[in-house]
């Protein structure tokens, strides 16, 4: 269930909420988690802007997009984390408006420490958001037509 944040000079992005959306669904796609609740609904894109003034690398330059993706410890193996990596960038670069090429796309990549994933007003560990996923995978395939009530 990670957390995306994009950091972009203002106005770079024609349609955020679109751009946010894909985002959060590339990411879940290449977690690999199953297509419930608790990972639609908890995996979310926040795209925030900032004026051109607050952003600058040591000639000047204003024109990045820096994106931060929070999952739980463990939750990317590498050769997910190359995926992520690749997707968000390709998104972010072909965005609508006037995104930067890919070479100025930074995505950063971080683990919040195990029970360290706040979610319904708790600190979850590892293995109890496990047992939330299996709780909920179960249920689905009861309540499945041709599942088990």
């Amino acid at each position: 269930m990670p957390m995306i944040d994009v950091y972009a000079p203002e106005g770079v992005f024609e349609d955020k909420h679109t751009l946010a959306r894909r985002l959060a669904a590339a990411v879940m796609t290449v977690e690999q988690v199953p297509e419930i609740a608790m990972f639609r609904q908890n995996t979310a894109a926040f795209i925030h802007e900032l004026s051109v003034d607050a952003i600058s690398n040591v000639d000047g330059g204003s024109d990045y997009v820096r994106v931060q993706v929070l999952t739980n410890a463990g939750g990317l193996d590498r050769a997910k984390q190359i995926a992520v990596v690749a997707r968000l960038t390709e998104l972010i670069a072909g965005a609508p408006g006037n995104p930067p090429p890919p070479e100025r796309i930074w995505v950063l990549l971080s683990e919040a420490t195990d029970g360290g994933w706040g979610l319904w007003g708790h600190a979850h560990t590892n293995a109890e958001l496990v047992a939330a996923a299996r709780r909920e995978l179960a249920q689905t395939v009861q309540s499945a037509p041709g599942g088990r009530e």
